[in-house]
């Protein structure tokens, strides 16, 4: 029992450490036409907008494109975040069994 805690307890350590290391890998996404650029983090925190001057004489056309170019950002990075802390979790669980089909 005492094995398992300590399996439990390291898997929580990876899942941490995980989330740190998400803080550093960068999402970045743009418009199709380039004039709006989004960077966020695998954590989905955005540390850069980069908005061309064009957008800014037109303000419903910004907001389109914040909304989706912010959206694409958001998904890429929630895809990458479910991978990587997925797969921290369950290289760090013990084997306990029938918990494989528990987890799909």
């Amino acid at each position: 029992m005492m094995g398992m805690m300590n399996k439990l307890k390291e898997a929580q350590e990876k899942v941490e450490a995980t989330k740190k290391r998400l803080d550093t890998v960068l999402v970045d996404e743009q418009s199709s036409d380039g004039l709006l650029k989004i960077t966020i983090t695998a954590n989905r925190k955005v540390k850069n907008i980069s908005i061309d001057e064009k957008l800014l004489e037109d303000k419903e056309q910004l907001e389109d494109y914040m909304v989706l170019t912010m959206n694409k950002a958001i998904e890429k990075a929630t895809q990458i975040n479910e991978a990587e802390l997925g797969a921290a979790a369950k290289d760090g669980m013990p084997n306990i069994p029938g918990m494989d089909s528990f987890m799909k």
